[in-house]
């Protein structure tokens, strides 16, 4: 990874809107059913800024669902999400960015699919657009058509298309999943430093060994709900549930 990350993460650290403006995010009540079946149901869950936040458990188990809720993709059945006291609207949209775990590239060049997003933001322009691609280590295949990079350059460059909204929260939904070691390092490294930059990050990963390495905090899910919520030490060290130990013993959780 390029050392200007480091170099670029001081420089605007001080610049950068600061996700406590939107933080906490709390549930109340959320539910979300389909035929009839219980998908998610985390009735009190709160997020604060200051800490990457891990979204953990099995296969299945909601977490990828409980990211569209938070970040309104989808509606829920019933309950609601607030920020900072205040409803999910488009204006609070509009401060978070989503990455999934299968970027969707236009069919253009590296630097038009910045360009494109930083054009609908009224910021386009061509330091910025380098900054961006400096960032995430890809300036030097700006010309090169989007849909040719590897599975590691495309996650980093949708990962730089989400930065150029300058969210104040990104999630990041499995960004990794299926690529190679050194492209999950890199993304890693970037991650880390969005968080330095006082952006509130979470992170859906089955990665327990990338959990450690980047949570703050664990929220833990388990057939739709939360059954824990803590300090990554604490849930590490001593995981409050049965489900979450056998989850980190790499035991099949049911």
């Amino acid at each position: 990874m390029p050392e200007t990350v480091a170099k670029r993460t001081a420089k605007t650290a001080n610049d950068t809107p600061n996700a406590s403006g939107m933080l906490p995010a709390r549930t109340r009540g959320l539910v979300l059913e389909v035929d009839g079946e219980r998908l998610i149901d985390v009735p009190d869950l709160t997020l604060s800024a200051g800490s990457l936040t891990v979204v953990m458990g099995p296969n299945g188990a909601g977490k990828s669902l409980l990211l569209r809720l938070l970040h309104g993709i989808i509606e829920p059945t019933a309950g609601k999400i607030e920020w900072a006291g205040g409803p999910l609207s488009e204006a609070v949209r509009l401060r978070q960015a989503m990455v999934f775990q299968k970027p969707v590239l236009l069919r253009r060049s590296v630097a038009a699919n910045l360009d494109f997003v930083l054009g609908l933001r009224g910021a386009a322009s061509e330091t910025r657009r380098t900054d961006l691609l400096d960032q995430v280590g890809l300036l030097s295949k700006a010309s090169q058509p989007a849909r040719l990079l590897s599975g590691g350059e495309q996650q980093r460059l949708a990962l730089a298309r989400a930065l150029a909204t300058d969210p104040q929260v990104l999630f990041l939904d499995e960004p990794t999943a299926s690529l190679d070691p050194a492209s999950v390092l890199m993304i890693e490294e970037i991650v880390r430093s969005v968080q330095d930059r006082d952006t509130k990050v979470v992170f859906v990963t089955h990665d327990v060994g990338q959990a450690r390495r980047l949570a703050d905090e664990v929220v833990f899910i388990h057939r739709g709900r939360v059954l824990e919520h803590a300090k990554a030490s604490a849930f590490f060290a001593n995981p409050a549930s049965h489900e979450a130990a056998e989850y980190l013993a790499g035991r099949i959780v049911l």
